[in-house]
């Protein structure tokens, strides 16, 4: 988590309660050592943030410090809500609980209006099909593609054969009724596709693959015959 999230969490955190809170109830919420939170609150007090206390008394925000407003149009409004959506409806937990979670702090700093849209959106997402469960935990998979590291990985085709490897993950791609791993497999020399409810099991490596995850990438797309893009 970055120091600016940290802040924001704590900032959330006191305006949920109108008594003061003991630091150390605080420290514990955020996750950082006592000390680090007196520097915190320090640093919300320097942003204009009203925290009246002190350390061993507890801190309380006082009513009407607001974070800048977040400037955005009805239609970017309707397309976040839809997207966050989709997330939590389509993706895995820590995925759903993100998305949630990133709503709630855009609504934090929206003006009232704009706070209205989100809370009253007609954009839905209707019933989907049933996505098969995973037996690994797709948050290992997804800090591999973002720290373009290599994972050991057991994986079952669909006649029930098993086969290991070492792959260079650098994609997850999200379907309406299947999660698929997009990397480059070093037993096979080239590009495979994993559905993540046939992998058996998995490890992420202290190894970083030897190419950037862009340019897997941009090849990949080449060998698919899928138009570039422009990530």
């Amino acid at each position: 988590m970055s120091r600016s999230e940290r802040l924001f969490d704590l900032l959330q955190i006191l305006r949920r309660h109108r008594n003061p809170v003991r630091g150390r109830t605080l420290a514990d919420e955020t996750g950082v050592s006592l000390r680090t939170l007196y520097r915190d609150i320090v640093s919300l007090q320097a942003l204009g943030a009203d925290i009246r206390g002190a350390p061993g008394l507890g801190y309380v925000l006082r009513p009407g410090f607001l974070l800048p407003p977040l400037m955005f149009t009805a239609e970017e409004i309707e397309a976040l809500v839809l997207g966050s959506r989709w997330v939590a409806e389509r993706a895995d937990d820590r995925l759903r609980d993100a998305a949630r979670s990133a709503m709630r702090r855009i609504a934090a700093v929206l003006p009232d209006a704009r706070r209205d849209d989100i809370e009253t959106s007609p954009l839905l997402i209707g019933p989907g099909a049933t996505i098969p469960a995973d037996h690994v935990d797709l948050t290992v998979l997804r800090e591999a593609v973002r720290t373009e590291r290599k994972i050991t990985l057991t994986y079952r085709d669909k006649v029930g054969r098993t086969s290991d490897g070492i792959v260079w993950p650098f994609a997850l791609a999200y379907f309406e009724s299947v999660r698929v791993l997009i990397g480059w497999c070093e037993l096979r020399e080239g590009f495979r596709h994993f559905r993540t409810d046939r992998i058996v099991s998995t490890g992420l490596m202290e190894d970083r693959y030897p190419r950037r995850r862009h340019a897997l990438l941009k090849e990949w797309r080449i060998a698919e015959g899928r138009p570039p893009s422009g990530d």
